[in-house]
């Protein structure tokens, strides 16, 4: 019985090590400026996208506004995979590309300060570190998106846009892609959990893969031998650029779908290779 005891005392509950991880990566979160500066930059940049699509040009010349509609700055008109113009993705996907530098950033410093050295010498599990860090930067992406929200819809009432819109499929729209942040964080842990001796790789590659620079080509080629595009928008660019202004019900379902889908694939790998190679 004493050595059972001491077992449990020993080996706590996985329940009890996520909590004891995801509290210590909370706290980090919201006690670091660069949380603080991501969610103003994430507000700040589709303000000034509407902003300077209306300024004059150097004839004097109004610009050509990018958007027609406030809510285009949240989301695309209709669901896309091939981008015609920058306005099918100047929306709050843009928050996948400049929320994996800020992942990058947040999980850099566990190796550079030593800290995860000091974290896998004591207790915590490979899984543990994994889940805990696509948890959190999922939390700090969504974040991103209400603030882009604020400032996307701020900046196109400045700048005149008009606020005609289905709410139904507008709220539908924002919630995927919100819930599509918990996709996004597991790829960009698992992305630095493979760069992690790489500060500057780790980073530009959550940039490279947040703006979909990769996908777009595989479309392409898709579309060139006359295969089906519609899982490259399902699954491979998680369903971003599906949930839209025209979304519904089934958008959101696959949203969730696709997120937890993406989040137990990369968290697996990355365990995976935490546990078989060295981590500091």
């Amino acid at each position: 019985m004493e050595a059972k005891r001491e077992l449990q005392f020993e080996s706590p509950s996985f329940s009890k090590r996520l909590k004891g991880m995801l509290g210590v990566d909370f706290y980090r979160l919201f006690h670091t400026p660069m949380f603080y500066i991501f969610l103003a930059i994430a507000a700040i940049i589709p303000a000034m996208v509407s902003a300077m699509t209306m300024m004059p040009d150097q004839n004097g010349n109004t610009m050509e506004p990018l958007y027609s509609n406030v809510w285009q700055i949240i989301a695309a008109s209709e669901p896309l995979y091939v981008i015609n113009s920058i306005a099918d993705y100047a929306n709050m996907n843009m928050v996948f590309i400049f929320g994996g530098i800020m992942v990058s950033i947040f999980i850099g410093h566990d190796y550079k300060s030593g800290y995860v050295k000091q974290l896998f010498t004591t207790h915590a599990k490979k899984q543990d570190y994994m889940m805990s860090k696509s948890v959190v930067c999922a939390f700090a992406m969504a974040c991103m998106c209400i603030t882009y929200l604020i400032g996307g819809v701020a900046g196109g009432m400045l700048a005149g846009y008009s606020l005609e819109v289905n709410v139904g499929s507008l709220i539908l729209a924002i919630l995927g892609k919100m819930i599509m942040s918990l996709g996004w964080a597991s790829l960009y842990t698992f992305l630095n959990i493979i760069f992690r001796r790489y500060f500057g790789v780790s980073i530009a590659s959550s940039f490279f893969f947040g703006t979909g620079i990769l996908i777009i080509g595989v479309a392409a080629v898709v579309e060139n031998l006359s295969l089906p595009a519609s899982f490259l928008n399902i699954f491979l660019y998680g369903s971003s650029v599906n949930a839209c202004l025209v979304s519904n019900v089934g958008t959101l379902l696959i949203c969730i779908a696709v997120s937890v889908a993406w989040a137990i694939i990369y968290n697996v790998l990355g365990t995976r290779i935490l546990t078989r190679s060295d981590v500091y």
